[in-house]
């Protein structure tokens, strides 16, 4: 094996690792919301969303509870679908199926960009204007990626539409990357370093209210360029960056996992 031919394995090998890590520890967080907002609602019991959410459930306020309703309750919906959606076995064994669900995941990725972007600018927010314009840039780039990403598959130019699928996925999935790279950072620091518990905000919070987005993308697109690369050298760095950039996620996802989805 040549030394390009054994780079692009090593760098679909390194893409499917992140695949895994991520779809194993988006199902986590889907257990996550099940249990503590499904199980909840179901029950009449609105006040363990206010223990979640800064604005989970506030009475006489219609507009922000069916907001807050919908946003969480497809919450799990949109996560599992885009994972289902970037399986490459089910989009080549069940093509209608994969047209199907990615209608769905693209309506609900609306309707949720829509509804968190109102919740926020109606009832507020932890944190403070950084948090809240980055938080908004992502819900933005979600109705512009959605758009790419559907008017490329009815052209049928599927290679830029996988693209854009991809970079919608890692943009609906910010609120993820939020929570493991913030239980990242205080698993490195022993501690929440650079910012504020009691009002969420400092330079790291402003860091990854942007962090979140712009670096799932930056990798993205690197990956991309990889994939179509003619360098070997080039391809080997980009496998490895994404390993490490996956190995550090474990780490982040175990400790969310421990420290807020489901503590001790």
């Amino acid at each position: 094996m040549d030394r390009k031919t054994w780079a692009q394995k090593t760098l679909n090998v390194s893409a499917v690792f992140w695949f895994v890590v991520t779809f194993i520890g988006q199902l986590i967080f889907v257990v996550y919301v099940f249990k503590t907002f499904y199980l909840s609602a179901a029950q009449g019991q609105w006040n363990v969303w206010n223990t979640q959410l800064t604005h989970g459930y506030v009475p006489g306020m219609m507009g922000s509870n069916l907001a807050s309703v919908t946003h969480m309750l497809l919450a799990a919906l949109i996560i599992l679908s885009g994972c289902v959606q970037l399986i490459p076995q089910i989009r080549n064994a069940f093509p209608k199926f994969h047209r199907w669900n990615g209608r769905v995941y693209l309506m609900v990725a609306m309707m949720m960009s829509a509804s968190g972007l109102y919740l926020m600018w109606t009832t507020g927010t932890v944190g403070d204007w950084t948090l809240k314009v980055g938080l908004s840039l992502s819900g933005l780039l979600i109705l512009v990626f959605g758009f790419q990403a559907y008017k490329y598959a009815r052209a049928k130019k599927f290679l830029i539409h996988k693209r854009w699928a991809i970079r919608l996925f890692l943009v609906v999935s910010t609120v993820w990357f939020f929570r493991i790279g913030m239980m990242l950072w205080f698993f490195i620091n022993q501690g929440p370093a650079g910012m504020d518990p009691a009002t969420f905000t400092g330079p790291f919070v402003t860091f990854l209210a942007f962090a979140q987005w712009i670096i799932p993308l930056l990798l993205a697109e690197l990956y991309f360029k990889a994939q179509s690369s003619l360098s070997g050298s080039f391809k080997a760095f980009v496998a490895a960056l994404l390993c490490i950039v996956t190995l550090l996620m474990v780490i982040g996802i175990a400790m969310a996992t421990i420290g807020m989805w489901f503590p001790s």
